[in-house]
């Protein structure tokens, strides 16, 4: 009975894992051929990546924030610990809707930290434990399923830490989303874009937005699934 179980378990959990790899390569893709085609399509007032940050930052009275320019595609990106915009080549260089986009969205983040937006703040304060648990949780898991008829204690453990992750991707999203709120805005108020171009902008941030929900999703279902390995362990 045991074995049936867990060769049931084991079968869904490739189904789960299968699906979700499908899923985030399609969003991967999708995402990166809108980038594509509105990096195309220069702004409305000829404002690069770099500009639209600088300018978000003077509107709110935001200073002591440092923008750069990092490496490789989409890897742009906001630290709250030393106060930096990272946008990659493309968008700190681009005039396109595309940079003007994620520029607005990383500039976003920075207005978040400097209001004390309470999710970003939430999600600040996992980081050192998300940072443990992404560290140990799999040589946790994989020691606790091992061990699962002596230690059943190991493998809730390692669930715990799983859990922590997970919540860390959840609590990710509304500031993802909220990041993208104040950058559409901005845009849209600031004449970057017009009528047309707004819904590119919102198109490219809406695919943008769909990795994390993929993400956090896919996490969910593995803990769901180690929960259940753990619930149907044999006495």
């Amino acid at each position: 009975m045991g074995y049936t179980t867990m060769s049931g378990g084991n079968m869904w959990i490739w189904i789960i894992f299968i699906g979700f790899t499908l899923i985030s390569w399609l969003v991967s893709n999708q995402l990166k051929s809108r980038f594509k085609k509105y990096s195309q399509i220069p702004t409305a007032n000829g404002m690069t990546g770099k500009d639209v940050a600088e300018k978000i930052l003077r509107d709110n009275g935001i200073s002591g924030v440092k923008i750069g320019s990092v490496q490789g595609m989409l890897t742009d990106h906001y630290n709250p610990v030393n106060k930096t915009i990272n946008l990659s080549h493309d968008v700190y260089y681009g005039n396109s809707i595309a940079a003007a986009a994620v520029a607005a969205h990383e500039t976003g983040h920075a207005l978040q930290h400097a209001t004390g937006y309470n999710m970003l703040q939430l999600r600040s304060s996992l980081v050192p434990a998300v940072e443990f648990a992404s560290h140990w949780v799999q040589w946790i898991l994989l020691a606790g399923i091992l061990l699962i008829n002596s230690f059943p204690g190991l493998l809730l453990m390692g669930i715990g830490l799983f859990a922590i992750m997970t919540l860390f991707s959840f609590i990710t999203l509304p500031v993802e989303i909220n990041a993208s709120h104040r950058a559409l805005a901005w845009l849209r108020n600031s004449g970057a874009t017009n009528y047309q171009t707004q819904e590119y902008a919102f198109d490219a941030l809406k695919w943008a937005a769909y990795t994390y929900v993929v993400a956090a999703l896919s996490s969910l279902a593995t803990l769901l699934y180690y929960v259940m390995i753990f619930l149907n362990r044999r006495e």
